[in-house]
């Protein structure tokens, strides 16, 4: 009797330890595959940011109030309607992606990942025209730090926070709303309150995705496929985080040029 239990508590040991195992790789894998994403949009926003602008005066088409010279390029890519279409496509294709996970295979989740990414690229190209170099540098080293403490905690905590995700997700509306409405009114308190309240909402998805991404793996780990798909929407969630919180906080902290 005491033989069997010890054989059924080694069994246990064992499963849990390969759960930990699958669990560590999931979420290791989630990472990387966000980190490669705010890599690949980093280099696609710097690219297209350098072919809208020039330093021949010969060559410019348009003068930024900053004294930064557009190319045809530049003024069609950040003047409307096409600057508009940039603004909202992004958030296409994460309708796509999260309506459409089961639909799609495997291969086009990840090549919708990679297309988002690049959207985004160039959907936040402006930066590199608005604000200074080190800034941008400090303000994502400063977001990359933020979210590794938050994620952490949402990765560590045994406090079940899955009630905040209908009171965050109505906030994300509410910026949303926010910011179309701004498009018109160009208020700059508003835009101020805009980005003061992104950083919070984020910074708390960041916790709140982290801690759903373990437990929606915890579901789903014996369905290779599913768990395949997770992987990449896990990245996207928490992507579409730290993306969020650094433009946030660049609005707020950031040094135009």
């Amino acid at each position: 009797m005491a033989e069997n239990h010890h054989t059924n508590t080694g069994a246990v040991g064992r499963a849990a330890a390969r759960v930990d195992e699958g669990l560590r790789s999931h979420m290791l894998g989630v990472y990387n595959y966000m980190a490669a994403g705010v890599a690949f949009t980093g280099i696609v926003a710097y690219l297209i940011s350098n072919m809208a602008v020039t330093t021949d005066p010969a060559l410019a088409v348009a003068t930024l109030g900053n004294g930064k010279l557009l190319t045809s390029f530049g003024k069609t890519l950040y003047s409307p309607p096409l600057s508009y279409i940039l603004m909202f496509a992004p958030l296409a294709f994460v309708l796509l992606l999260s309506f459409g996970l089961h639909k799609l295979s495997i291969a086009a989740t990840h090549m919708a990942f990679w297309a988002f990414a690049a959207t985004m690229g160039v959907s936040i190209s402006s930066i590199f025209l608005i604000y200074t170099g080190a800034s941008i540098t400090q303000i994502f080293f400063v977001t990359a730090a933020a979210f590794a403490g938050l994620s952490l905690w949402g990765y560590t905590t045994k406090k079940d926070i899955s009630g905040w995700g209908s009171f965050l997700i109505m906030g994300v509306v509410g910026i949303i709303i926010a910011a179309i409405v701004n498009i018109w009114l160009q208020s700059g308190a508003l835009q101020f309150a805009i980005s003061s309240i992104t950083v919070l909402v984020f910074a708390g998805l960041t916790a709140y995705d982290t801690q759903r991404i373990k437990d929606t793996y915890m579901v789903i780990r014996n369905d290779a496929a599913m768990v395949a798909k997770a992987s990449v929407m896990g990245a996207l969630s928490l992507y579409l985080d730290f993306i969020n919180m650094f433009i946030a906080l660049l609005q707020l902290f950031g040094s135009r040029d």
